[in-house]
């Protein structure tokens, strides 16, 4: 199964594309969408829709995972954050392609075990989990390969959030460090 993960931003949104096959992952791609902060918001919203349409053309994913919006302190930035997440949406559906979304502790969470885990542990965790040869150095980015991942965590899930990472960890080995 191909899985594109999304984290989206008007600035820059985060793309990363696995398949998850026999309990295992595979990187396909991923890399950031990058808008000119210079350009109308509507424009930059085309830009990230047109954009994550054609990564989707290319790769045909099974399903788009996205995190899910929270409310910070400034509420200008929560809207367009949540203008970018529709852009992103829309684009999935109109390839008819199923939606997950998933809060960023819920990502965390599959990813590292904490909810509360840094921004740093999830990049750690991602490379070694995708078995990365390559640092990628933007956290958008692995904030994108995380969601993909945690929708794949939560395939084998029927019951907790916890079930998934424990079945990773029981069918995965060698993957754990420590």
């Amino acid at each position: 199964m191909k899985i594109i993960g999304i984290d989206p931003g008007t600035l820059f949104t985060g793309y990363g594309v696995i398949k998850y096959e026999n309990n295992k992952l595979f990187f396909l791609e991923s890399g950031i969408i990058k808008t000119d902060s210079k350009l109308a918001i509507p424009i930059r919203l085309q830009n990230i829709f047109n954009e994550i349409s054609r990564i989707m053309k290319i790769h045909r994913p099974d399903t788009f995972a996205i995190e899910t919006a929270f409310a910070g302190k400034n509420i200008q930035s929560a809207l367009k954050l949540g203008q970018a997440r529709g852009v992103a949406l829309l684009s999935a559906t109109n390839l008819n392609i199923p939606v997950f979304e998933y809060s960023p502790r819920e990502v965390k969470k599959a990813i590292v075990g904490k909810g509360n885990a840094s921004k740093e542990q999830v990049k750690f965790m991602v490379a070694t989990l995708l078995n990365l040869k390559k640092e990628i150095k933007k956290l958008d980015e692995t904030d994108a390969l995380s969601i993909a991942i945690c929708h794949a965590f939560n395939l084998n899930s029927n019951s907790s959030n916890n079930s998934s990472w424990k079945n990773f960890i029981k069918n995965n080995p060698n993957k754990i460090i420590g």
